[in-house]
């Protein structure tokens, strides 16, 4: 199902469809500040693992970042962090930008295994932080580009319906996505490291 949303008004009867259908297990495809991404309700487990199968992944091994609508959720899902790294994420949230940081006891629970560190996604989107508010828990974030993809299925949401039509239950068409991934930074040893540049500039942050 292709569900439109646009980003500067979503409509209120669209987004409580795309809710309902994460609450009951569902998996989307919805844009975000850079590319498409795959997600579902972290709550869900049969969910997360057809997230992770979808991926050609094991649950037990799978990278996903989680959506949070923002910050006040954080230490739900991770050990306290300092005041510097607070501020840091303020300044960059929301944002293109995934956050690494060290996850608390209900992290290993989720994902079926020993993980120590959780990846966090505020984007600067209205669709998904609407829906993710409106859900009240995060939604899993990895994105629909592979590196062997034609590019268009990363921008076109008719595209993405196209292919993955079968896999999920709802693609959020919310226009033309961006080519770019997050820029990721790793700040679960208390300095900063960068994984991945990407759409966020880091001197813009740091």
């Amino acid at each position: 199902m292709l569900i439109r949303i646009y980003q500067d008004n979503p409509n209120p009867k669209a987004v409580q469809q795309v809710v309902n259908c994460l609450r009951n297990g569902g998996v989307i495809i919805y844009p975000t500040d850079t590319v498409y991404a795959i997600g579902c309700d972290v709550t869900q487990p049969k969910a997360l693992e057809r997230v992770a199968r979808i991926k050609g992944l094991k649950l037990e091994k799978a990278d996903f970042s989680f959506i949070f609508y923002d910050l006040s959720h954080l230490s739900d899902y991770t050990l306290q962090v300092d005041t510097p790294t607070y501020k840091l994420l303020k300044r960059a949230l929301p944002g293109p930008y995934t956050f690494i940081l060290k996850a608390n006891s209900i992290i290993p629970k989720i994902f079926k295994s020993k993980k120590k560190t959780i990846g966090i996604r505020i984007p600067d989107s209205n669709i998904i932080r609407t829906i993710v508010n409106e859900l009240g828990n995060p939604v899993v974030s990895t994105s629909v580009h592979d590196d062997d993809d034609v590019i268009e299925y990363t921008t076109d949401p008719e595209l993405i319906h196209e292919r993955y039509e079968n896999l999920v239950d709802i693609v959020v068409d919310g226009g033309y996505g961006d080519n770019f991934a997050s820029t990721v930074l790793d700040l679960s040893e208390g300095e900063v490291e960068i994984i991945r540049e990407g759409k966020g500039l880091v001197e813009d942050i740091l």
